[in-house]
Protein backbone atom coordinates (compact mmCIF):
# COMPACT_ATOMS: atom_id res chain seq x y z
CA UNK A 1 0.00 0.00 0.00
CA UNK A 2 1.15 3.40 -0.95
CA UNK A 3 0.18 6.95 0.37
CA UNK A 4 1.46 9.83 -2.15
CA UNK A 5 4.08 7.74 -3.54
CA UNK A 6 5.71 6.54 0.67
CA UNK A 7 5.37 2.85 0.97
CA UNK A 8 3.48 1.54 4.08
CA UNK A 9 4.34 -1.70 3.70
CA UNK A 10 3.15 -3.77 5.63
CA UNK A 11 -0.09 -1.89 6.17
CA UNK A 12 -0.32 -2.55 9.93
CA UNK A 13 0.11 0.92 11.70
CA UNK A 14 0.71 1.64 15.48
CA UNK A 15 -2.05 4.02 16.34
CA UNK A 16 -0.99 7.73 18.04
CA UNK A 17 -1.88 7.20 22.11
CA UNK A 18 -1.79 10.08 23.94
CA UNK A 19 0.35 9.32 26.78
CA UNK A 20 1.70 6.18 24.93
CA UNK A 21 3.12 6.55 21.58
CA UNK A 22 6.24 8.69 22.70
CA UNK A 23 9.59 8.21 20.95
CA UNK A 24 11.23 5.27 22.82
CA UNK A 25 7.86 3.39 22.54
CA UNK A 26 7.34 3.92 18.83
CA UNK A 27 11.20 3.21 18.71
CA UNK A 28 10.00 0.13 20.43
CA UNK A 29 7.76 -1.07 18.06
CA UNK A 30 9.46 -0.14 14.87
CA UNK A 31 11.80 -2.61 16.17
CA UNK A 32 10.09 -5.49 15.40
CA UNK A 33 8.56 -3.89 11.58
CA UNK A 34 5.25 -1.94 11.06
CA UNK A 35 4.33 -0.08 8.14
CA UNK A 36 3.95 3.03 9.87
CA UNK A 37 4.77 4.67 13.58
CA UNK A 38 2.80 7.84 14.57
CA UNK A 39 3.27 9.96 17.43
CA UNK A 40 0.95 11.34 20.11
CA UNK A 41 -1.46 13.91 18.86
CA UNK A 42 0.26 17.10 19.14
CA UNK A 43 -1.93 20.50 20.00
CA UNK A 44 -1.16 22.62 17.37
CA UNK A 45 -1.05 26.02 19.18
CA UNK A 46 0.82 24.79 21.94
CA UNK A 47 3.47 23.42 20.02
CA UNK A 48 3.84 26.54 18.12
CA UNK A 49 4.14 28.46 21.60
CA UNK A 50 6.81 26.10 22.29
CA UNK A 51 4.65 24.02 25.27
CA UNK A 52 7.58 21.68 26.06
CA UNK A 53 5.53 18.49 26.18
CA UNK A 54 4.28 19.28 23.00
CA UNK A 55 7.96 19.71 21.50
CA UNK A 56 8.64 15.96 23.04
CA UNK A 57 5.66 14.49 21.51
CA UNK A 58 6.38 15.79 18.17
CA UNK A 59 10.17 14.84 18.32
CA UNK A 60 11.19 12.71 15.42
CA UNK A 61 13.77 9.23 15.31
CA UNK A 62 13.10 6.07 14.14
CA UNK A 63 16.59 5.55 14.52
CA UNK A 64 17.67 4.90 11.03
CA UNK A 65 14.64 2.32 10.49
CA UNK A 66 12.99 2.09 6.83
CA UNK A 67 9.93 2.92 8.63
CA UNK A 68 8.08 6.59 7.45
CA UNK A 69 7.79 9.37 10.78
CA UNK A 70 4.13 10.57 11.18
CA UNK A 71 2.97 13.23 13.64
CA UNK A 72 -0.50 13.77 14.44
CA UNK A 73 -1.78 16.57 14.99
CA UNK A 74 -5.26 18.18 16.83
CA UNK A 75 -6.57 21.13 16.99
CA UNK A 76 -9.82 23.21 15.58
CA UNK A 77 -7.76 26.67 14.28
CA UNK A 78 -6.80 26.40 11.14
CA UNK A 79 -4.11 29.06 11.36
CA UNK A 80 -2.65 26.76 13.90
CA UNK A 81 -3.17 23.74 12.33
CA UNK A 82 -1.04 24.62 9.12
CA UNK A 83 1.36 26.37 11.22
CA UNK A 84 1.97 23.08 13.23
CA UNK A 85 1.93 21.25 10.21
CA UNK A 86 4.48 23.46 8.71
CA UNK A 87 7.06 23.06 11.72
CA UNK A 88 6.93 19.27 12.02
CA UNK A 89 7.25 19.12 8.54
CA UNK A 90 10.65 21.07 9.02
CA UNK A 91 11.38 18.44 11.68
CA UNK A 92 11.35 15.47 9.49
CA UNK A 93 8.00 14.35 9.76
CA UNK A 94 6.59 12.49 6.39
CA UNK A 95 3.58 11.85 6.78
CA UNK A 96 0.93 14.72 9.20
CA UNK A 97 -1.88 13.03 10.25
CA UNK A 98 -5.00 14.97 11.74
CA UNK A 99 -7.46 13.97 15.18
CA UNK A 100 -10.53 14.02 14.21
CA UNK A 101 -11.41 10.97 16.36
CA UNK A 102 -10.25 11.47 19.94
CA UNK A 103 -13.43 11.09 22.16
CA UNK A 104 -12.15 12.17 25.57
CA UNK A 105 -13.94 14.96 26.97
CA UNK A 106 -10.60 17.20 27.24
CA UNK A 107 -10.39 17.62 23.92
CA UNK A 108 -13.51 17.43 22.71
CA UNK A 109 -14.75 20.37 25.14
CA UNK A 110 -12.27 22.75 23.33
CA UNK A 111 -14.67 21.83 20.23
CA UNK A 112 -11.51 19.54 18.51
CA UNK A 113 -10.83 16.07 17.38
CA UNK A 114 -14.15 14.18 17.48
CA UNK A 115 -16.15 17.22 17.92
CA UNK A 116 -15.09 17.98 14.40
CA UNK A 117 -18.06 15.70 13.65
CA UNK A 118 -20.13 18.14 14.56
CA UNK A 119 -19.14 20.81 12.13
CA UNK A 120 -18.06 19.24 9.03
CA UNK A 121 -17.39 22.74 7.63
CA UNK A 122 -14.79 23.75 10.30
CA UNK A 123 -13.50 20.12 9.90
CA UNK A 124 -12.85 21.07 5.89
CA UNK A 125 -11.13 24.31 6.48
CA UNK A 126 -8.55 22.66 8.48
CA UNK A 127 -8.17 20.09 6.13
CA UNK A 128 -7.43 22.34 3.41
CA UNK A 129 -5.30 24.38 5.61
CA UNK A 130 -2.98 21.75 6.69
CA UNK A 131 -2.73 20.40 3.43
CA UNK A 132 -2.28 23.86 1.46
CA UNK A 133 0.88 24.33 4.30
CA UNK A 134 3.32 21.39 3.32
CA UNK A 135 4.10 19.03 0.62
CA UNK A 136 3.92 16.20 2.72
CA UNK A 137 0.63 13.15 2.76
CA UNK A 138 -2.13 14.34 5.14
CA UNK A 139 -3.79 11.77 6.28
CA UNK A 140 -6.83 11.94 8.90
CA UNK A 141 -8.30 9.76 11.38
CA UNK A 142 -11.97 10.46 12.71
CA UNK A 143 -14.89 8.15 14.16
CA UNK A 144 -17.60 6.97 12.42
CA UNK A 145 -20.11 9.99 13.72
CA UNK A 146 -20.79 12.18 17.14
CA UNK A 147 -23.51 9.49 17.87
CA UNK A 148 -25.68 6.46 16.47
CA UNK A 149 -28.32 9.46 15.36
CA UNK A 150 -25.25 11.24 13.15
CA UNK A 151 -22.83 8.83 11.15
CA UNK A 152 -21.84 11.26 8.99
CA UNK A 153 -18.02 9.73 8.20
CA UNK A 154 -18.64 8.94 4.60
CA UNK A 155 -19.63 12.42 3.92
CA UNK A 156 -16.53 13.61 5.41
CA UNK A 157 -14.14 11.28 3.90
CA UNK A 158 -15.70 11.77 0.61
CA UNK A 159 -15.21 15.73 1.36
CA UNK A 160 -11.92 15.42 2.76
CA UNK A 161 -10.48 13.35 -0.20
CA UNK A 162 -11.58 16.47 -2.29
CA UNK A 163 -9.55 18.41 0.06
CA UNK A 164 -6.58 16.07 -0.75
CA UNK A 165 -6.31 13.70 2.12
CA UNK A 166 -3.69 10.83 1.13
CA UNK A 167 -5.52 8.29 3.70
CA UNK A 168 -8.05 8.18 6.37
CA UNK A 169 -8.29 6.12 9.03
CA UNK A 170 -11.75 5.00 10.76
CA UNK A 171 -12.39 3.90 14.54
CA UNK A 172 -15.26 2.13 14.33
CA UNK A 173 -17.14 3.47 17.25
CA UNK A 174 -18.97 7.16 17.21
CA UNK A 175 -17.72 9.46 19.71
CA UNK A 176 -20.38 8.89 22.37
CA UNK A 177 -19.29 5.34 22.47
CA UNK A 178 -15.63 6.14 23.59
CA UNK A 179 -14.27 3.06 23.91
CA UNK A 180 -17.71 1.01 25.12
CA UNK A 181 -18.69 -1.51 23.43
CA UNK A 182 -17.09 -3.37 20.46
CA UNK A 183 -16.10 -1.74 17.06
CA UNK A 184 -18.41 -1.92 14.55
CA UNK A 185 -16.10 -2.73 11.70
CA UNK A 186 -18.77 -3.50 9.15
CA UNK A 187 -19.84 0.32 9.21
CA UNK A 188 -16.14 0.71 7.61
CA UNK A 189 -17.62 -0.19 4.83
CA UNK A 190 -19.52 2.79 3.59
CA UNK A 191 -16.29 5.00 4.24
CA UNK A 192 -14.53 2.46 2.18
CA UNK A 193 -17.31 2.69 -0.51
CA UNK A 194 -16.92 6.69 -0.80
CA UNK A 195 -13.56 7.09 -1.43
CA UNK A 196 -10.46 5.53 -3.50
CA UNK A 197 -7.86 6.60 -0.86
CA UNK A 198 -6.46 3.97 1.39
CA UNK A 199 -8.37 3.43 3.83
CA UNK A 200 -7.44 1.83 7.64
CA UNK A 201 -9.05 -0.19 9.97
CA UNK A 202 -9.12 0.77 13.93
CA UNK A 203 -10.96 -0.20 17.38
CA UNK A 204 -10.36 -3.48 18.92
CA UNK A 205 -7.58 -5.07 16.71
CA UNK A 206 -5.35 -7.00 18.84
CA UNK A 207 -4.19 -9.92 16.89
CA UNK A 208 -4.25 -11.98 13.57
CA UNK A 209 -7.72 -13.13 14.46
CA UNK A 210 -9.41 -9.83 15.09
CA UNK A 211 -7.36 -7.90 12.28
CA UNK A 212 -8.35 -10.37 9.55
CA UNK A 213 -11.96 -10.06 10.58
CA UNK A 214 -11.54 -5.98 10.67
CA UNK A 215 -10.61 -6.79 6.98
CA UNK A 216 -13.11 -8.98 5.76
CA UNK A 217 -16.14 -6.90 7.40
CA UNK A 218 -14.66 -3.67 6.34
CA UNK A 219 -13.13 -4.15 3.55
CA UNK A 220 -10.30 -1.52 4.42
CA UNK A 221 -6.59 -1.50 3.09
CA UNK A 222 -5.02 -2.35 6.33
CA UNK A 223 -5.20 -2.54 10.10
CA UNK A 224 -4.15 0.60 12.90
CA UNK A 225 -3.24 -1.32 15.87
CA UNK A 226 -3.02 0.83 19.72
CA UNK A 227 -4.11 -1.35 23.23
CA UNK A 228 -3.54 -4.45 21.10
CA UNK A 229 0.62 -3.43 21.34
CA UNK A 230 0.79 -2.78 24.69
CA UNK A 231 2.90 -5.16 26.52
CA UNK A 232 3.55 -6.55 23.37
CA UNK A 233 5.47 -4.45 20.76
CA UNK A 234 5.96 -7.31 18.49
CA UNK A 235 2.40 -8.01 17.92
CA UNK A 236 2.30 -5.74 14.70
CA UNK A 237 4.82 -7.67 13.12
CA UNK A 238 3.10 -11.04 13.87
CA UNK A 239 0.04 -9.87 12.00
CA UNK A 240 1.94 -8.38 9.31
CA UNK A 241 3.31 -11.87 9.08
CA UNK A 242 0.25 -13.47 9.23
CA UNK A 243 -1.59 -11.43 6.69
CA UNK A 244 1.39 -10.43 4.21
CA UNK A 245 4.23 -12.53 4.32
CA UNK A 246 6.77 -10.63 5.92
CA UNK A 247 9.66 -11.94 7.71
CA UNK A 248 8.35 -13.49 11.47
CA UNK A 249 9.00 -11.75 14.56
CA UNK A 250 11.10 -13.74 17.11
CA UNK A 251 9.64 -13.43 19.88
CA UNK A 252 12.08 -12.34 23.42
CA UNK A 253 11.68 -14.39 26.27
CA UNK A 254 13.55 -14.81 29.27
CA UNK A 255 16.49 -12.81 29.26
CA UNK A 256 16.23 -11.50 26.38
CA UNK A 257 12.92 -10.51 27.39
CA UNK A 258 14.64 -8.47 30.41
CA UNK A 259 16.98 -7.13 27.83
CA UNK A 260 14.34 -5.44 26.09
CA UNK A 261 12.46 -4.09 28.70
CA UNK A 262 15.83 -2.73 30.31
CA UNK A 263 16.19 -0.54 27.29
CA UNK A 264 13.33 1.06 26.95
CA UNK A 265 13.33 1.69 30.75
CA UNK A 266 16.58 3.20 30.20
CA UNK A 267 15.35 5.33 26.94
CA UNK A 268 12.55 6.52 28.87
CA UNK A 269 14.74 7.77 31.68
CA UNK A 270 16.68 9.22 29.26
CA UNK A 271 14.11 11.08 26.76
CA UNK A 272 12.30 12.45 29.91
CA UNK A 273 15.14 12.66 32.52
CA UNK A 274 15.32 10.26 35.92
CA UNK A 275 12.12 11.37 37.60
CA UNK A 276 9.61 12.06 34.82
CA UNK A 277 10.85 9.24 33.22
CA UNK A 278 10.32 6.63 35.96
CA UNK A 279 7.33 7.99 36.05
CA UNK A 280 6.17 7.80 33.03
CA UNK A 281 7.29 4.30 32.58
CA UNK A 282 5.57 2.47 35.18
CA UNK A 283 2.26 1.93 32.95
CA UNK A 284 4.34 0.29 30.12
CA UNK A 285 6.31 -1.84 33.26
CA UNK A 286 2.59 -2.91 34.00
CA UNK A 287 1.77 -3.99 30.47
CA UNK A 288 5.03 -5.65 30.40
CA UNK A 289 4.32 -7.97 33.41
CA UNK A 290 0.80 -8.34 32.55
CA UNK A 291 1.44 -9.74 28.76
CA UNK A 292 4.43 -11.84 30.24
CA UNK A 293 1.56 -13.30 33.07
CA UNK A 294 3.68 -11.64 35.89
CA UNK A 295 0.88 -9.34 36.98
CA UNK A 296 1.66 -10.79 40.49
CA UNK A 297 5.11 -8.80 40.51
CA UNK A 298 2.84 -5.32 39.82
CA UNK A 299 2.66 -4.78 43.10
CA UNK A 300 6.49 -4.37 43.72
CA UNK A 301 7.87 -3.81 40.94
CA UNK A 302 5.70 -0.52 40.17
CA UNK A 303 6.31 0.85 43.72
CA UNK A 304 9.98 0.83 43.44
CA UNK A 305 11.19 4.02 42.87
CA UNK A 306 15.32 3.71 42.13
CA UNK A 307 15.62 3.42 38.41
CA UNK A 308 19.10 0.97 39.47
CA UNK A 309 17.18 -1.12 41.86
CA UNK A 310 13.82 -1.19 38.62
CA UNK A 311 16.44 -2.63 36.34
CA UNK A 312 17.40 -5.19 39.05
CA UNK A 313 14.16 -6.47 39.76
CA UNK A 314 13.24 -6.31 36.07
CA UNK A 315 16.25 -8.48 35.24
CA UNK A 316 15.04 -11.03 38.09
CA UNK A 317 11.64 -10.94 37.41
CA UNK A 318 11.44 -11.89 33.82
CA UNK A 319 14.32 -13.74 33.13
CA UNK A 320 12.73 -16.24 35.76
CA UNK A 321 9.69 -16.02 34.40
CA UNK A 322 7.53 -17.32 37.38
CA UNK A 323 4.03 -17.33 35.88
CA UNK A 324 1.30 -17.62 37.97
CA UNK A 325 -2.28 -17.98 36.93
CA UNK A 326 -5.00 -15.14 36.90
Amino acid sequence: MTVAQISLSPPVILAPMAGITDLPWRRVVAGFGAGLVVSEMVASAEVMRDHPEMRARATLDVMGLDQPSAVQLVGRDPYWMAEAAKFVAGQGARIIDINMGCPTKRVTTGACGSALLRDLDLALKIIEAVVGAVDVPVTLKTRLGWDDASLNAADLAARAEQAGIAMITLHGRTRCQLYKGSANWAAIAAVKAAVTIPVIANGDIVDTVTAREALRQSGADGVMIGRGAQGAPWVLAQIAHDLHGTPLPTVPQGANLAALISAHYEAMLSFYGIDLGARCARKHLGWYLDAAGLAHHRETLLVTQSPAQVLHMIGQIFTSGERRAA
